[in-house]
């Protein structure tokens, strides 16, 4: 019984805000996420490009340390 009286209050609810025009969502909510999601976008291609940039560097650094490695104690590094 609580359960569709509840189902019944929400659709009224529901009906009398859209009646109203009393919505909580605006006209600039869509351009809102957009401008967000662009946001989010150009941000994750900044963390891409810095990663492949140390990665670059990183990679230089294991290499000569695996070939100081290789060369044994009497070489230098």
């Amino acid at each position: 019984m609580r359960d569709t009286v509840a189902r019944i209050s929400a659709t009224f609810t529901t009906g009398r805000h859209l009646r109203d025009g009393s919505s909580t969502a605006t006209g600039d909510a869509g351009a809102s996420s957009v401008e967000y999601g662009l946001l989010v976008a150009a941000i994750a291609a900044v963390i891409v490009a810095i990663i492949f940039a140390l990665g670059v560097g990183v990679k230089n650094t294991f290499n000569k340390t695996s070939s100081c490695v290789s060369a044994g104690a009497s070489s230098t590094c």
